[in-house]
């Protein structure tokens, strides 16, 4: 007996609402941290690297074991996963509260991102194993997509007020009631539930993976300071594509790999792939380069800075449900498209100059990349996941989170570097010197418009987004809810 046939309405709503609690808890950890960096940087007497190391270390950590974490639910048991995650992910919370320097706060940086790593796959799965029915599904992961957003957008706002009214490290202590909070309900009302026929765990694999995102994130940060030709600089450079062949050709063979590069055959698929990479490369890049402009260049406080970041917020808020809804009954084709355009737009005017000379101006960009941001990730989730057989549900979500992680991860690495690239060998201005950054920030929002256009259907068929037929399996395995 599935899931779905032995909850109720009522069970199943408390079911979505600790998965949300979830991913409200790792998306507003991933954003409240901006604001507090520069006072982070005075504190811990720490360079521009030593900020974007503070943020990639979670983010390429989470992106790397977000595959193995959704098998991992899959053979194990997804709620006892999605239970171990919270538990060390607000253990790491209070290590980072407690960190006496800069390496000890990027290495427990590293524990929150080992629990964070089984949070949001084992959740999209159990949320996807819950909601059997397409059009009840999309409502779901509408409402799952919509917490999301409005996690990563009051996220500046939270953090903002946490390091002006207490100091930088509340913003890890802030995880703790909440982690809590959700280990306890997740023991009461989440089912227990394995997929019949679980994938292998996959060691190369994943050794694979890690390097592969490693090396490219060290490389990138490390480059403009320490010189592109220094020899680990230049080692990470080459090591990463050449992981990237080993693990194309190691994969290829196996017959249950970590990442199955068969389902990069579906366009559909793919595109959703690439988008979240986009959508969350602007998300990481931009809150990195704004926060720092808004405290170290306007001489804002991070209360202010925050408060500046509003309307970046409130459109990301206002238009998540919006597109969760347009998702749900007109498919993703024209969220993805409105997102792609607002993306463009914003980007462009941050990249021509107009937006730094008055308020006007870059508010107007803070709402069209609020807009952009918030549209595009319900429909992204959605075609992906909708392409994807039931009992891989929690692999199939662990490849689109490892997308977001790793987008974000690249943009607070690549326009970093840009920033640092000029300030370090031009000698201009923080507004000039992150011009080129903006101008990638505008290729992003291209890149969605186009490949929406490529890769989904002009009208979504009246019964919902489909789910292609598969083969009969198994039953899920459910265990009694406690």
């Amino acid at each position: 007996m599935s899931i779905r046939n032995e909850l109720t309405r009522r069970d199943r709503t408390l079911v979505l609402a600790v998965c949300c609690t979830s991913v409200f808890l790792g998306n507003l950890n991933n954003t409240v941290l901006n604001v507090a960096l520069p006072a982070m940087q005075r504190d811990l007497h720490s360079p521009l690297s030593g900020l974007q190391w503070t943020t990639d270390a979670y983010l390429i950590v989470l992106a790397a074991l977000l595959m193995l974490a959704g098998s991992a639910g899959d053979r194990l048991g997804r709620r006892r996963v999605f239970q171990a995650g919270l538990a060390l992910f607000t253990l790491g919370s209070l290590l980072c509260g407690l960190a006496p320097g800069l390496g000890w706060l990027v290495a427990f940086r590293v524990v929150q991102a080992i629990g964070a790593s089984m949070l949001n796959p084992v959740a999209m799965s159990i949320i996807t194993n819950t909601f059997a029915e397409p059009r009840e599904r999309a409502r779901a992961i509408g409402v799952w997509g919509a917490v999301m957003g409005v996690a990563m957008a009051v996220g500046p706002m939270v953090g903002g007020v946490l390091v002006q009214g207490i100091g930088w490290r509340s913003i890890f202590w802030l995880n703790l009631p909440i982690g809590l909070a959700a280990l306890v309900c997740a023991a009461r009302f989440v089912p227990e539930s394995r997929a019949p026929r679980p994938r292998r765990v996959d060691p190369v694999g994943q050794v694979l993976v890690t390097v592969l995102l490693g090396c490219l994130t060290y490389a990138i940060i490390e480059g403009p300071s320490t010189g592109w030709t220094a020899p680990r600089t230049l080692g990470c450079a080459l090591a990463a594509p050449v992981a990237l062949l080993a693990l194309i050709h190691y994969e290829r063979r196996r017959s249950e790999p970590l990442v199955d590069l068969r389902v990069f055959r579906s366009a559909a698929f793919s595109g959703a792939s690439v988008m979240a990479v986009c959508s969350f490369f602007v998300l990481g890049g931009f809150l990195f380069l704004n926060t720092l402009y808004l405290q170290n260049v306007r001489g804002l406080s991070a209360l202010a800075a925050g408060l500046y970041l509003l309307p970046m917020a409130v459109m990301n808020i206002v238009t998540s449900p919006l597109s969760g809804r347009l998702t749900a009954t007109r498919g993703p084709r024209l969220p993805l498209l409105l997102a792609g355009a607002a993306t463009t737009a914003g980007g462009g005017l941050l990249a021509v100059g107009g937006a730094f000379t008055t308020d006007a101006l870059l508010f107007t960009a803070y709402v069209l990349i609020g807009i952009g941001v918030g549209l595009a990730n319900t429909p992204v989730t959605n075609a992906a996941m909708s392409g994807m057989p039931k009992e891989q549900a929690g692999v199939a979500a662990a490849i689109v989170s490892t997308s977001r992680q790793f987008g974000q991860a690249l943009g607070v690495a690549v326009l970093g570097a840009v920033l640092t690239a000029g300030l370090h060998h031009s000698g201009t201005a923080f507004t000039e010197a992150v011009r080129p950054g903006y101008w990638i920030v505008t290729a992003c929002g291209v890149a969605i418009v186009a490949l929406t256009l490529i890769t989904t259907r002009r009208v979504a068929p009246p019964s919902g987004t489909p789910v292609p037929p598969r083969q009969p399996s198994t039953p899920e395995v459910a265990g009694p809810r406690r």
